[in-house]
């Protein structure tokens, strides 16, 4: 990254040589297609804002429908002629684990950069680029493991198997929270399988994404490989999921936009597969030990200031223990730290987006007009006076129906329900059009076990919550979205089969009109 710091009127903060703004220059990032930095094709751009000071620190390229297709199709070029289209499963791999190794190292910069972009806690984000390479390392161990199989041919003198093969382009939407673990759940085994991608970035923070293209071009992948372009829904998005070259789409994000990418993708009859968040159930049985239950539902909604696709955002306890686990909820709550998320003391940093403390009030207040009584929070901190921060909130539920239990906030607001029965909770947690992941506190193993089957979501954590790994699936049931990313299924998923028959008889075919 370049900046003239003698060009700026206003420094805010330094942090370590990236420089935030209130006023005069700003950062500049350019796009990635085709192995060069670009920038769009009209110079337009949109910035970015810092949510810990609500100002502008970033200039981010609006890419126009001619740069997507630009990147469409040298990603298309690079699947069918280029470099990477002659390579060895082996040798994919090795880029892939290049890849890994270079992000263990720039965790650092690429985490601080995605803090300010998006006011998640340093010490995560800063983790989590780090994390990231044991994705990229697991798949490029896989890369030659992508086995066919041969067939038990029920012909006489025929001999079939089957091959997997690269799908060709892949469309890979990315939204802002978490974003470079999304980039690897993706383009890990996309790349792995042979394919190649063009990268959206959100709109909303786009700056780590294309700072992660530095790492792509340093790891040395030829030409195309790997596209990352900037810019809103239409026209970037619309072209990129529209366009005949591009044979599947992989998409995170809300099911508004999803139901616009699966018509778009009516134009290209590409592959589909969405993740698309969810409002997940976090259960407490009355065994449960209590202390690591409460810890587990702050770190599953108050963790990463409650954006995150699994946040467990409906708390049910069995009523003999509602009340003591309430009482140790909020004092914890109430001693959360709101600051600067590239401080190690911070505990919850800003919201993203403006919108989100809007959308976050007005449920508020409905909740409350219909009856719910708010434990903890429920505004914005008084003390803060810039910047897009919300005080971490615990909504007392009075009933199932309140529009604030299935409304997914994306933000730091918990709605609590009691219940009496297992089969009361089974019902009251699948009483949702979302289901993605849910927890189960309880020490009955065999309860787990029935719980764990009863629950329609993709994920179900027992005595503990938000834990992943690129070993393991990752996807929800209905308005959560289809599809799995991470483990040896999202492989595959980025492979068709191929069958092969091959006849071994010396003879000549008969003649196709004498049937016998």
């Amino acid at each position: 990254m370049t900046w003239n710091k003698n060009r700026a009127e206003k420094v805010v903060r330094n942090y370590n040589n990236l420089w935030i703004v209130a006023m005069g220059s700003l950062e500049t990032f350019k796009m990635f297609v085709n192995g060069k930095w670009v920038d769009s094709e009209n110079g337009s751009t949109f910035e970015s804002i810092n949510p810990s000071i609500g100002k502008s620190w970033a200039l981010i390229p609006e890419a126009t429908a001619n740069d997507v297709n630009n990147a469409v199709e040298a990603a298309y070029k690079a699947f069918n002629k280029g470099e990477w289209s002659k390579i060895t499963p082996t040798q994919r791999g090795k880029y892939l684990r290049k890849l890994g190794d270079l992000l263990a190292e720039k965790s650092e910069k690429l985490g601080k950069i995605e803090s300010i972009d998006t006011g998640k806690l340093l010490k995560e984000t800063r983790w989590q680029a780090k994390y990231i390479a044991e994705y990229f390392h697991y798949y490029a161990g896989l890369a030659d493991k992508i086995e066919g199989s041969t067939l038990p041919i029920d012909k006489p003198d025929m001999y079939a198997f089957n091959v997997r093969e690269p799908l060709g382009v892949v469309a890979a939407i990315v939204p802002w929270n978490s974003q470079l673990f999304l980039v690897a759940v993706k383009i890990g085994p996309a790349l792995a399988a042979g394919n190649t991608v063009v990268l959206k970035a959100s709109e909303h923070a786009s700056a780590a994404m294309l700072e992660f293209g530095k790492v792509i071009e340093e790891a040395g992948f030829p030409p195309g490989v790997v596209n990352i372009i900037s810019g809103h829904g239409d026209p970037c998005g619309k072209t990129l999921t529209t366009h005949p070259l591009v044979h599947r789409i992989s998409f995170t994000g809300g099911p508004a936009t999803a139901r616009h990418v699966i018509r778009n993708s009516a134009e290209n009859f590409a592959e589909v597969s969405l993740e698309l968040g969810g409002k997940s159930p976090f259960i407490v049985f009355e065994d449960a030990d209590i202390e690591s239950a409460v810890n587990g539902s702050i770190a599953g909604i108050f963790g990463a200031s409650g954006q995150s696709c699994v946040a467990g955002s409906r708390l049910y306890l069995q009523e003999s223990i509602a009340d003591d686990f309430l009482d140790r909820m909020t004092l914890l709550a109430a001693n959360i730290k709101l600051g600067d998320p590239l401080l190690d003391e911070t505990q919850m940093g800003p919201l993203a987006t403006l919108g989100q403390i809007k959308l976050i009030e007005s449920e508020i207040s409905n909740a409350k007009n219909q009856g719910a009584k708010i434990l903890h929070g429920g505004n914005k901190p008084s003390n803060m006076n810039e910047g897009w921060f919300f005080e971490p909130t615990i909504v007392d539920c009075s009933d199932q129906k309140l529009k604030i239990v299935d409304t997914e906030l994306f933000g730091p607001v918990l709605s609590v329900l009691r219940f009496k029965t297992e089969e009361e909770v089974i019902q009251l947690a699948n009483d949702t059009k979302y289901g993605l992941a849910a927890g189960v506190f309880t020490k009955n193993s065999a309860r787990s076990l029935r719980i764990t089957k009863a629950l329609r979501a993709g994920i179900v954590w027992v005595n503990t919550y938000r834990v992943v790994s690129p070993i393991a699936p990752f996807g929800g049931y209905k308005d959560s979205g289809y599809g799995r990313e991470s483990g040896m299924q999202a492989i595959h998923d980025y492979t068709r089969i191929k069958t092969v028959w091959i006849n071994t008889s010396d003879e000549p075919m008969s003649n196709p009109f004498q049937m016998r």
